[in-house]
């Protein structure tokens, strides 16, 4: 997952300034590069690995919009209102739950009718947000209070509004299995660890400089952090709770995903692309050049592509067999 408001205001920067080059790993290529015309300024993108259906979050526009893997194109457009930013999928339950940061609420949304079905109170600012697919709960955070959100997904309500440790979460990532939530904290460098079961946060990490995106691998309880303002990617072990290892990248990285079946891992930290990690090794493996600096990354578990945001031109691109 990956802090929009953090990453929406680095995007133009790093337009301008281009990517910084370190040649550590051979350009790569994907045998398809689709890319789907979605208009306005595309943020976040979720996909559900079960249906096929990718999610989009789009603030110039107060919409979700909803993209058909199968055919590659736009299958709806859901009207949603303010400026959503994160967003998650339940894949047991088929729900899509969406940030809006101006009203402080996360927005359920139904993915069998494309419609939203209620909207959460979650405190000023909610952000990120994942979820935690074994208890039907959801976890957002606000980048501008610190504060962490349960969400209860049976009766969509507002369970807790939990302080958090630091003035400013960006992002999170949770371990079901582990019952954890991950939380970047970009303004102390820190990741902050989030004990579900315990009901409180009970560990600080520090990574790299300003950690923006974080991403699971829920397998190993390995977690990898985007840090948007250092050429590299922190590798944390989940158990021990320390930073393991470093990746360099050839630019700033905002979001990462990672593929839970192969633990390959994939960052918009690649030369004006995506720059691709195998995750047991903390090897950077290639990088693969789409010509601009893309946002947010997300990974569709079945079948392995990647979807990438463009919020300068109003595209996500598909990304297969890379």
């Amino acid at each position: 997952m990956r802090g929009p408001e953090l990453s929406r205001r680095a995007l133009l920067t790093l337009a301008a300034a281009g990517a910084s080059a370190v040649a550590f790993a051979p350009a790569a290529r994907a045998e398809k590069v689709l890319v789907v015309e979605v208009g306005g300024a595309p943020e976040a993108v979720a996909v559900n690995s079960v249906t096929g259906f990718a999610y989009v979050s789009d603030p110039a526009t107060g919409t979700v919009v909803v993209i058909d893997s199968r055919s590659g194109t736009v299958g709806d457009v859901i009207p949603v209102g303010g400026e959503p930013a994160g967003l998650a999928v339940d894949t047991v339950t088929n729900r899509v739950y969406v940030t809006n940061p101006p009203g402080g609420t996360v927005l359920v949304i139904d993915g069998l009718v494309n419609e939203v079905v209620s909207v959460v109170p979650a405190g000023p600012g909610a952000s990120d947000v994942d979820v935690d697919e074994q208890a039907n709960r959801a976890y957002a955070v606000s980048d501008l209070t610190g504060t962490l959100a349960v969400v209860d997904g049976v009766g969509c309500r507002l369970l807790n509004l939990l302080p958090g440790p630091t003035r400013s979460l960006a992002s999170t990532a949770v371990d079901s299995g582990r019952k954890l939530a991950y939380c970047t904290s970009p303004d102390t460098d820190s990741l902050e660890v989030y004990d579900i079961g315990a009901g409180k946060f009970a560990a600080g990490i520090p990574v790299g400089r300003s950690p923006t995106g974080v991403a699971v691998h829920r397998p190993s309880g390995t977690v990898f952090v985007a840090n948007s303002a250092i050429h590299h990617l922190s590798v944390v072990d989940g158990g021990a709770r320390r930073e393991k290892a470093t990746v360099l990248l050839r630019s700033e990285s905002s979001a990462v995903a990672v593929h839970e079946g192969s633990n390959t891992v994939y960052a918009n930290g690649g030369p004006n692309g995506v720059a691709r990690i195998d995750g047991v090794t903390s090897l950077l493996t290639g990088d693969l050049s789409l010509g601009v600096n893309p946002g947010a990354v997300a990974i569709d578990q079945r079948t392995r592509t990647v979807y990438v945001t463009d919020p300068l031109r109003g595209r996500v691109s598909l990304i297969r067999d890379f």
